[in-house]
Formats: structure tokens, sequence, C-alpha cells
């Protein structure tokens, strides 16, 4: 059996999956970040041992985890637990656990669960978007993940969209994450004019009820989606593209924004499929379990 830990920045998350893909048991508890980086690995090792003691067996187990993993010396940068940076994350928990364990960011973990049983089944290659809190990518060729040499392939979150953009963490200014994350779609809004404090779906809503500087801040939206999703496609090529999470509850991307990609796609007839995930929220934390059965 496989299990599968999520390690979020307020909730570590946990499954155990039968070697079919069927879910036998979830758990969550809270991510200790208080109490510092020891305390969260403590967390995820007594949660596998949980799920172990369900499977009465030891199992295989996939890690999932915000920030971009420096495989060569198995730590974590940019994590939004910030305690977990530049830890020894990976030898400790093999340590913990007495085996070698799987690891990789959440949106490669995302784009693994949608291309093994998700909406991206059947599709030879499939480019994961991640579009919430932050923006991210993962690359799945024939089931197989494609990390790059650098480990860093799929991450067109930071790639510079416009170059006299709001500052991004990473250093750079007018990132796409900078836009089209959900912290930035509601700066753009607040800058046009809109209300301080009002969420995406609400910007979303008012769009709908026919609000002006929200309708402006979704016609830039649906714009810069597609000029940044046709980089990729230029690229890579999918044979689909799924969108996971909070942003690609908008209606609006899959219609309008892939009429903005085919604007932008170096091809006169544009049909690469844009999806909305099948997996939910449950898509990263799957992903980390089926790491043991992705092609490596």
């Amino acid at each position: 059996m496989q299990i599968g830990i999520d390690v979020g920045g307020t909730k570590i998350e946990g499954v155990l999956l039968d070697p079919s893909g069927i879910e036998i048991l979830r758990e969550r508890s809270p991510t200790p970040k208080e109490h510092g980086y020891s305390a969260i690995i403590s967390e995820v090792v007594a949660l596998v041992k949980k799920l172990e003691h369900v499977a009465e067996a030891e199992c295989t187990v996939g890690i999932g985890t915000p920030g971009t993993i420096i495989m060569n010396k198995g730590v974590l940068k940019n994590s939004n637990t910030t305690c977990l940076i530049n830890q020894p994350i990976v030898a400790d928990l093999e340590q913990s656990l007495g085996r070698s364990i799987r690891i990789e960011n959440d949106a490669n973990c995302f784009t693994i669960s949608e291309a093994i049983d998700g909406a991206g089944y059947g599709f030879e290659t499939v480019f994961g978007v991640i579009m919430g809190t932050g923006v991210g990518g993962g690359l799945v060729n024939h089931n197989t993940l494609l990390r790059g040499r650098l480990h860093i392939a799929g991450e067109w979150g930071h790639n510079v969209l416009e170059a006299g953009g709001p500052p991004c963490y990473c250093g750079n200014n007018g990132c796409v994450e900078t836009f089209l994350s959900g912290p930035g779609f509601e700066n753009d809004y607040l800058k046009r004019g809109g209300l301080l404090g009002t969420s995406a779906s609400q910007i979303v809503d008012l769009a709908k009820n026919g609000d002006g500087v929200a309708e402006e801040s979704m016609q830039a939206l649906l714009e810069r989606f597609g000029k940044a999703l046709a980089t990729v496609i230029n690229i890579f090529d999918p044979h689909v593209i799924v969108l996971g999470g909070g942003l690609s509850k908008i209606e609006q991307l899959y219609s309008q924004g892939a009429n903005e990609v085919a604007k932008n796609v170096f091809w006169e007839n544009f049909d690469t499929p844009i999806l909305r995930n099948k997996n939910g929220d449950s898509a990263g934390v799957r992903g980390a379990a089926q790491l043991w059965s992705s092609s490596q």
C-alpha cells in the first residue's frame, strides 16, 4: 500500500491508498510550525505510523510540500513554512522512518495525481497548473514526472510576464505569480480602485454583477492567463492542461481564458484541452502517495 503526506502551512494531511489507488483512510492534523522543524518531522512520522497501523504493513511513503526541493542536498527552499527552509528534511525523515521516501513539491504531486487517475488520465503529456496562493506547475509524460536538470521544470509562475509589474519574493518584478495567484488577482483589483479586503471569489461575483472595476480586473486576468500559458504551450506543447488551486474555479478560464491562450499560441488552430481538475483538494496528497506509482 501507499502513503502520501501533504505538508501544508496549516495542516499535515495523510492518505492511505491501496494498490489500485482506492482511498482506505485519510487523516489530518495541524502543522505544529510554532514548535519548529523537529515537531513537524515528528508529526509526519506519527501520521505515517497511524496509517500503517491500519494497513498492517510497512508502506511506501511519498511527501508533497510547497517550495523548491534542492535534491542533491535534500533540503527545501521557498517554503511558506519557513522553519523547514534549508533543513535536511529528506535525510531526517528517512532516518526516522527507516526507509527511503520520495518527495516533490505540491504542484508536481498535483500533476502526477491528475495524470494517473484524474482529468489528465489517458493523455500522453500533461501540464498541471496551480493557481492559488502562488502559481506553480508540473510536467508529466507517460506518467513520468519531468523534473529537469535543476529540478525546476514546470515553474512557469516565475517567468516574468510584465517587467514593470509588482515585486515578487523571488527577486524579480512582474512574475506570472504576481498576477495569476489569488493575492495577485486581489492586488490588481485593489490598484484599479477596488475595495480593500475583497477576496478573489468576491471579485468574480462582482464582475458577474456588472461591477466595472471587477470586470476590468477579470479581463486583465484572462488576458494575462492567455499570454502566460501560451508561452508554456509554445515550448512544451502538452496534450492537455489541467488547472488546480482556488482560481481554477473561475469558469471564464475555460472559455474566454482558452480564447486568450489561442490568440497567443504559435498555431492557428489551437485545440489543446484546458480542463478543471478531477481530484480536487485531494490531488496533492494522492499525488504524493502516487510518486511510487509513476515511472521514475
